[in-house]
């Protein structure tokens, strides 16, 4: 049994003469050396690698220019849009501390294809996978009342976090009822020993009370560096678990899953790693979750 039709919630589209720190960012990335994906990556080409499935939408996640060109970012991806087609949502990049923070959002979604907003708040006591100092920032005054500018202007809010700020966080999430969150790469569980996986075990089935948290079934590979059922199915049956089908969704997080597999069987193994389910519970997960978060039309 395969989906009938796909929304990818999670890629990105890269070009590397328009994003400088692709090249030059001394930063280590969470998913370990890329040089492999330092180079182009239009469209074209990621249109032509969904293979023989039938990805009909797609939503592109900020991936990290310089964040005085977030909006040049959005800029060029709704060129793209405009031409191409993909991506039809785009989730764009908003520091919710910052000052300007009211403009910067009205400026972003004055682009029809802006759909929600990230700005990466994961943090780790490995400072090579830290993207904040403070772990609690979701509970400054400054950042909610930014987040609260998301939610006046109805727009979904990407969240990316570790395992170790998942009980830390529900207190922003109850402040925020009414606002849907898309918990990426479903918490990335970055520990697989029995301690971390427990961490991450109990988070989950905690995150899952709250009513207004999806999960993206993305980048469940990115510590591991290779992709399989096997390695995806405990994140994602526990996920399934506690958040049910219809606020679970898939995403490939396209280049980098390139880096050591295809796409053709990033998504066969997903389908694997979700395992027996009906037809409508896979087009759920694979369609219409993220078409109703990302309000895609």
């Amino acid at each position: 049994m395969s989906p009938t039709r796909i929304i990818d919630s999670h890629h990105h589209i890269w070009l590397k003469k328009d994003v400088p720190w692709l090249a030059e960012e001394p930063r280590p990335r969470i998913f370990g050396p890329y040089e492999a994906i330092r180079r182009d990556y239009p469209v074209e080409e990621y249109i032509a690698d969904h293979g023989k499935f039938n990805v009909v939408k797609s939503v592109y996640v900020q991936c990290n220019w310089d964040p005085k060109r977030s909006i040049d970012e959005t800029a060029w991806l709704q060129s793209v849009a405009d031409r191409s087609g993909f991506p039809h949502g785009i989730v764009a990049y908003i520091d919710l501390s910052a000052d300007d923070v009211e403009a910067k959002l009205d400026a972003q979604i004055a682009f029809r294809n802006v759909c929600g907003v990230r700005q990466q708040i994961h943090w780790h006591q490995n400072p090579n996978w830290a993207y904040v100092e403070d772990p609690v920032l979701f509970d400054s005054p400054k950042w909610r009342d930014g987040l609260r500018r998301v939610a006046e202007r109805g727009l979904p809010f990407d969240l990316q976090i570790f395992p170790s700020q998942m009980k830390p966080i529900r207190g922003m999430l109850d402040a925020f009822g009414d606002l849907p969150f898309i918990l990426n790469h479903a918490g990335m569980p970055e520990d697989r020993s029995p301690a971390g996986w427990k961490i991450w075990s109990d988070g989950i089935k905690e995150l899952g009370q709250h009513k207004n948290l999806y999960v993206k079934f993305s980048g469940l590979n990115t510590f591991e560096h290779r992709c399989s059922a096997d390695l995806m199915r405990p994140v994602v049956q526990e996920s399934l678990a506690s958040f049910g089908t219809d606020r679970c969704m898939f995403g490939s997080n396209f280049p980098i899953e390139k880096m050591w597999t295809s796409y053709e069987t990033y998504v066969s193994d997903m389908i694997m790693a979700i395992g027996p389910v009906s037809q409508a519970d896979l087009d759920q997960i694979f369609y219409n979750t993220a078409a109703s978060v990302y309000q895609l039309k």
